[in-house]
């Protein structure tokens, strides 16, 4: 009984393989991914810069994109820096601690993402369909709930995950075929019985990403709505202008986390080196894509990247 317990709380080193089947690759493979890291990761502090220092950025659309900015820092930097370690410096290991940490930080950055684009929707609706009162209803007394509940409903749903799998013995082979830790593939090692971790891992995106989704369809059939009751032509193209972003931003959130979860279910010819890459493309594409395309396509920020840089090259 004794050896039962250590082996659930303190079962030694996990083993990282990295992409199966690629392992002579693993070093060049490593370019890319750094690369569009470091894009992510400076194009998100800049994103997060401008608005911080500059106070006409300081309204509720761009509150919840340095949210979102925070956030996909989290998600790039959970597994991005770990694949580099194992791609050039062949460091597989990771505790059982660093595994949990690494997974915990992974699904709840991708679940709070989902939750930040929901209120993202919510606040296209309001500055489109009530836009007299989008100041009086968007205080920022409310975003502060908003950013809370949603924060604190990620957390609460993702917590039980590190228990689910702390209870677990682990007896056998402890080689994950990936370049990080996620749920059911840690839980998969383990010598008993997962029922109760398949399914909740099962209601986790049915509780979160699928009524976000949901949430989201309404807020734009409502929007829809609204923008053909305008008046003129003009009216409508700059009411669907201000959505352009944060419709660009959903479609590459959500196509690829409904590819890979439909490639799970019903892929089964699709190679395991195919769902490895593409787990490790979702994690660090998105997060660098994002601040480009509020830069490309939202002119505030465009003006203010503009300006920034071009103090720079005059001092």
């Amino acid at each position: 009984m004794t050896s039962f317990n250590l082996s659930s709380y303190n079962p030694g080193l996990f083993t990282l393989v990295g992409i199966p089947g690629l392992e002579q690759f693993h070093v060049w493979i490593g370019i890319p991914f750094c690369a569009i890291y470091t894009v992510a990761v400076m194009g998100n502090i800049i994103l997060l810069y401008l608005i911080a220092v500059e106070r006409s950025l300081h309204e509720p659309m761009f509150i919840f994109l340095a949210m979102l900015a925070m956030t996909d820092l989290m998600l790039s930097t959970a597994g991005v820096p770990k694949a580099l370690s194992i791609f050039w410096l062949g460091a597989r290991e990771i505790t059982f601690t660093g595994c949990l940490t690494q997974m915990f930080f992974l699904h709840y950055s991708f679940v709070l993402d989902s939750a930040i684009l929901m209120a993202m929707a919510f606040d296209r609706y309001v500055a489109i369909c009530s836009p007299l009162r989008y100041t009086s209803i968007l205080t920022p007394k409310t975003i502060l709930k908003i950013a809370v509940c949603i924060c604190f409903r990620s957390f609460c749903t993702i917590l039980p995950v590190v228990f689910l799998l702390t209870r677990l013995p682990f007896c056998r082979t402890r080689i994950i075929p990936h370049t990080y830790c996620e749920h059911i593939g840690v839980a998969r090692l383990a010598c008993a019985d997962i029922s109760i971790n398949i399914w909740y891992g099962f209601c986790v995106p049915l509780m979160t990403v699928f009524s976000d989704v949901i949430l989201i369809v309404v807020s734009y059939i409502l929007i829809l709505c609204a923008v053909f009751r305008l008046p003129s032509r003009d009216a409508r193209q700059k009411a669907l202008g201000t959505c352009g972003s944060h419709v660009c931003v959903i479609l590459m959130f959500y196509t690829p986390a409904f590819f890979s979860i439909l490639a799970h279910r019903f892929g089964h010819n699709v190679s395991r080196t195919f769902h490895i890459i593409f787990a490790n493309l979702y994690i660090v594409i998105p997060p660098a894509l994002n601040p480009i395309v509020y830069g490309v396509k939202t002119k505030q920020i465009r003006d203010k990247v503009i300006m920034l840089f071009s103090t720079k090259e005059r001092a």
